[in-house]
Order: structure tokens, then sequence, then C-alpha cells
């Protein structure tokens, strides 16, 4: 294992210190990700309350933000913003020695922001490539050769573009885990050889398939550096790709807004697409997000019923042909051959990496919008509960509650029962308020009458079974058409939510609002001086306590933890942290949790200069709001993941090199094979140096 895995041609990488780019992604990634869906008008045309107003109403921004350290606010155990006895004694007083390293789980010497291409971490920490794109996977898979890639080889071979990683225990063994992946989406001119994207061959197309999806990988797990090796051909390893049929679960399961030619009944969905982040269940089985599903589908200009064009419009869909032009030789990505296969796509999926047989799931009573992930969390009275965010500019933020208990063990009764849980239960959609009138909020800085900043929230029933409590539409519209049922009870929009994850430690939710540059801008909705940012470049942290810490409740209360950005920047906020000890943080996109309770969040497209990483931030106490960088990944590569185990902390280096220009023929990063080599995105794993707990 290696500290950091330096590129050996320099020279290379000076010439992409300042990379033009598309907004804060270069224009390949905005093309090929989500078929660039910043440079279309913004999908919710809704006039619902938007959450930019609601925090305007609950929080000043001169208020806010004064002296550029919140004026000593902290965050309560009530969730609210107040100023705390402690903050006295504070004043003056910012040093390291003062606030010592931190919290258990953050004692390390913070990364400095930088455009290197590798992977940089922490002084005293090692790193390792566990696994990389067309690394072979299944019994037979050849070795990776870029320049006569098949679509046969890239199935039984690690997909393109990795993004959620989860690390579980092997039912057979301690010494060996499974490693669970999900593909995002392909980047084909920097993948294959002589790629023309006017007209893509049928086996660039069958490769780009293939590459979708997700892994089921077993890893052998080293006992003196916990160095982690997969094992070729394992039972359980095993390829989901764009062509794997899904069984469609759940009440919209054998709806007509599921028939296709192909599948007459609704109930079998080929492949899954654009998968994002996910999530693992109390049960042991992984949940994964498709997100950006309509960019896969052509000829939305072609569609001349009016009421299904709307429909379409609200997820996005435009054009004419498609980006990569696969209905070029399969009519279901033709919305005109094939006008339901796209209400296919958009789900939560579900796969039990444990049990190969086990046909991967759509479960539809989660909704249809563009899923970032999928947060669960097990109630007081043994039901799950789902928390998801949906990754659009102005859109909204999703929790299911399911309908039955889960049974605890292994058998196979409770293992059979636990995998339905997620077809019965009820959807809802959230609704935010401030608590504070607007006359109070001065722009002053001084706290209104309730000596809080703060707000609450309910959650609005869309659904539950065959029952729709949205006026106009049955239950299975709801299921299908997720979005406009949540525009019309009056959701309240949000700036891109993308994970929303529970606390394991304190049952606290948090969201990752990653950034919104459209807000104030045109017919958008408006900032003023009270509004925490106009053109949000870098996006917040926004963290929700269920009533009575009850992940079933109907209502519940918020504040920000993280309003990102520059810490000198006085429209920054960092949970009443000092800021001048703290590392720029700019988008936020993933989140996960420590064995002590700190949250961990990836990046995704920093607006800042440098490049993504991953940050672990404080969330109680007198650290609270400590906000550190762990580690950095290669240059225009985004950080995905992430897993954090007390040993082992894993992140998925997606789009390595993805930057504008670049292409097969001319790569603009070498990681991690070093001079001569393609970028390949893959999996890091990072451990101590003497593979003790991470932090500490």
């Amino acid at each position: 294992m290696e500290k950091r895995m330096q590129p050996q041609n320099p020279e290379r990488r000076r010439l992409q210190l300042f990379p033009s780019v598309h907004g804060s992604r270069s224009a390949i990634t905005c093309m090929y990700r989500c078929g660039d869906a910043c440079s279309h008008p913004v999908p919710n045309t809704s006039d619902n309350e938007y959450l930019g107003d609601v925090i305007a109403k609950a929080v000043s921004r001169r208020g806010l933000f004064k002296g550029g350290v919140a004026a000593g606010l902290v965050v309560g155990a009530t969730g609210a913003l107040a100023a705390p006895a402690a903050a006295a004694d504070a004043e003056g007083s910012s040093s390291s020695a003062r606030w010592g390293r931190g919290p258990r789980g953050l004692d390390f010497e913070a990364v400095a922001p930088n455009r290197e291409d590798a992977v940089v971490t922490p002084e005293g920490y090692e790193q390792q490539v566990v696994i990389r794109w067309g690394d072979p996977i299944l019994e037979g898979a050849p070795e990776f050769d870029p320049e006569n890639q098949t679509p046969e080889s890239q199935a039984g071979q690690f997909g393109y573009n990795n993004d959620y990683v989860a690390l579980l225990p092997h039912p057979d063994s301690s010494r060996k885990k499974v490693l669970v992946a999900n593909h995002e989406y392909t980047t084909e001119s920097s993948m294959l050889p002589d790629y023309d994207d006017a007209a893509p061959t049928e086996d660039q197309i069958r490769i780009g398939l293939a590459a979708h999806g997700l892994s089921v990988v077993t890893v052998q797990e080293d006992r003196r550096t916990g160095a982690l090796t997969p094992i070729v051909g394992d039972e359980l390893n095993r390829r989901i790709t764009a062509e794997t049929p899904f069984v469609i679960a759940g009440p919209a399961a054998g709806s007509d807004l599921l028939k296709t030619s192909a599948d007459p009944e609704g109930l079998t969905a080929l492949g899954t697409l654009n998968n994002c982040a996910g999530g693992t269940t109390p049960w042991g089985t992984v949940l994964s997000g498709e997100e950006n599903f309509n960019q896969y589908f052509a000829n939305f200009a072609s569609v001349t019923d009016a009421d299904r064009k709307a429909k379409l419009a609200r997820y996005g869909f435009s054009g004419g042909a498609s980006g990569r032009k696969w209905e070029t030789y399969d009519k279901r990505f033709d919305l005109v051959q094939e006008p339901n296969e796209p209400n296919r796509f958009g789900y939560i999926v579900e796969l039990d990496p444990y049990d190969p047989d086990w046909a991967p799931r759509k479960r539809t009573a989660l909704g249809r919008f563009k899923h970032e992930g999928a947060g669960p969390r097990l109630a007081r009275d043994g039901r799950v509960v789902v928390y998801m965010g949906d990754d659009e500019r102005f859109d909204y933020m999703y929790k299911f509650v399911s309908k039955h208990k889960m049974k605890t063990g292994n058998s196979r009764s409770a293992r059979n029962h636990n995998r339905t849980l997620l077809d019965e239960g009820t959807l809802y959609v959230a609704r935010f308020t401030g608590d504070s009138p607007a006359a109070e909020i001065d722009g002053t800085g001084a706290l209104p009458a309730d000596g809080a900043f703060d707000g609450s929230g309910e959650w609005i029933k869309l659904a539950s079974g065959d029952t729709s409590y949205v006026d106009g539409f049955s239950a299975e519209e709801v299921y299908v058409h997720t979005r406009q049922a949540a525009d019309k009870v009056g959701a309240t929009k949000m700036d891109r939510p993308e994970d929303v994850e529970p606390s394991p430690k304190t049952g606290k939710v948090y969201v990752a609002l990653t950034n919104n540059t459209n807000r104030g801008t045109g017919t958008n909705a408006k900032a003023d001086e009270a509004n925490p940012r106009t053109a949000n470049k870098h996006g917040q942290v926004l963290e929700l306590t269920e009533r009575r810490d009850d992940p079933t409740a109907l209502t519940f209360g918020w504040n920000l933890l993280l309003v990102c950005g520059d810490p000198a920047a006085a429209d920054t906020y960092f949970g009443g942290f000092p800021k001048d000890q703290v590392s720029p943080i700019s988008c936020p996109d993933n989140v996960a949790f420590d064995p002590y309770g700190n949250l961990w969040i990836s990046t995704d497209g920093n607006a800042l200069g440098s490049n993504d990483g991953l940050f672990a931030v404080a969330l109680e106490g007198r650290y609270r709001g400590q906000t550190k960088q762990f580690l950095t990944v290669p240059i225009g590569a985004e950080t995905c993941g992430p897993v954090v185990q007390e040993k082992h902390i894993l992140v998925a280096a997606q789009h390595p090199g993805e930057l504008s220009g670049a292409s097969y023929e001319n790569p603009l990063s070498e990681w991690p094979d070093g001079p001569g080599s393609l970028p390949r995105p893959a999996i890091v794993n990072v451990t101590r140096e003497d593979f003790d707990s991470i932090g500490c």
C-alpha cells in the first residue's frame, strides 16, 4: 500500500490547474452524466415555496453570518440556533491550542486543497486501489484490454464510473468482505478508441450498456495491512447491467403506465440506469437510486400528445436524438416507439448481494424521480423508514414508511419477509416552514423574539398502497408521476437535495444540498439580503430532527449545519465553529457516519478551484461544525462512496481526468496506473499505516 499515488508526468498535471469548466464541472461530465441538465430549463415550474425563501424568513444573512463566525451562535440539542453559555468565554480565542485536534475520529492532519493527479491522504495513512474499471470479476472474464474491449468482456468486468460503495460482512469468513458498487454512467469518448458520438457502432453501444449497473465482488482482507484484494470468480460475484432483468415490484407493478411491447404485463424491466448513491438495509440488502435516466431516451421533440409531453418535461426530457444514440439499435430508448419505457426507470432498486439467484427489484412504492440514494432507519416499532432526495434544482425531499415490521434473525423465513418490506407502506414529501415572523428579522444580527433561528416542517402523505392522497391522481399515478403529485400538494423546493441519511447514533437526518446556481435568476425564486445566497454555487447541509426522535413522525424541526464555501467569506457558516480552523468545502454530495457519530461528506464539483474531496464534520459538543478534509481525489474526478468504518475508508474516485478536451486519444489524467495509461474510475481503500482506528 502507498501513502500517495503520484503522477510521473508533473508537466501534464500543471497544464490542468485551471481547466475550462462548465459551471464547476467539465462540459464532458455534464454531457455524459446528466445530459447537460443545468443548461436546460428547470423542470419544476410549480409555484411551490422554495427552501431558500423559507430560510430567508427564518434567518437574516447579516445576522447569521455577522463577524464571519455567526456571532458565537451554535446549534443546541433542540436543533435551534441559539447562543450558549460557553460562547462568551470563547470570545477572542480561536487558537488550535484551545480547540485541540477535535473529537475522536477527527484526529488527523487536514489535507490542503490541491490540484494533484493523485489521491492525497493525511500523513500516517496508506492507500490502495481495490478495483478499477475493467478488472475481471466473473470466472473467465479477460484482463482489461482497452484496445480490444467487447460487450462480453465488459459484462464480466468491473463497470465504469463507480459511485455508491458498500463494504459488508462475508457470510463465511471474518477475513473476507463483500464489496458492492454501482456504476452511474459511461463516458464513451474516454473509454473507447475511435469513438464517434454522432455514429457509435453497435458494439460500442453494447459496451456502454454492459458498463452500467452494479458489481458485487468478494474481497480478501490482509490481516496486517488491511489491504482488500478481489477474489475473481467467487460464487457471490455478480454483474448487473443495463440489460439485466429486474422485477417491477410494489403497488405500481402491472400498471398500464409500465407496460411495453416487450413486457405487456408491466412486471419485468430490462436493466438499470444512472445509479447514483444508495444505502444498506437493516436486513443486509443494498439499495441504489436511478437518477438522470431521462438523458438515455430519444425523440422527445417528436412526441405529439400534449399531456404526455408535459409529464416527460417535468422529468427533464428534451430534444431529439439522445447523446449516446442507444435508440439506433434498441427501440426501447425511443420515446415514440416505446412511450412507457421511461416510466420503468427512476426508482430505488434493491439487490441482495448474498443471494445471486434473487432477481433485483425496482421498488415502485418509494416513488419515481431522480433518486440520489436511499437512507434507511429502523423505527422503534420495527418498521423501516427510508429517506430520499430528488437530485434536481428546486425539487423535493421524500420519505417512505413501511407498513410491516422487520423480522429479526437470519432465517430463510425472516429474510424472505424482510425483502418485501419496501413494497407496502406510505410515501411522503417534505414541506418546510420558518418559525420567525419576517418582521422580526431586520438584518442587523439581532435574534428574533423566540431567541433562535430555526424552523419546522411536516411530511405530507402522497400514497399508501392503492390509496392516493393527492387530488386528481390515482395511486399508480402518484408512484409513476411522483414529481407532479408532490407539486400538487405544495412540497418545498430545495437546492438539489442529494444524499439524505439518518445518523445511526442520534437519529438526526442530514441532507446534502449540493448547489443551485439558478436561484435568483430569470423567473426562478428570488433572493434578497436575508436569503442565504443568490446563485448558490457551494451548497449547504441541513440537519433535520424528527418529532420525539420518531422516524415515523409527521413533523420535524430543521436547522442549517453548514453553509459551504470559502471560510473567509461572510456568507459561510460552520455550525458556530471558528471559521479559521475549518477546511474549505464546496458542493456537498454524499454523506456517511463514522463509528463515533461524526458526519463525513464527499463533494462533487468543487467550485473553489481545488479537487473534490472527503471531509469529516463534528456534530456534537464544542467541536460542532469543525470540518476537516481527509483526502482529495485526482484531477477531474468526483469523490463518491464513501464507506467510513473503524479501520477502513473507501471512496470511489469517479471520472478521473474528465476535463474539457479529454478523450481516449487525449487522456488528461494518468491515475491510477501511471504514465502512458488510460484514466480508470476505481475504488480506493485508505487505512492507517499501523492498521489501527482511523482518526484516533
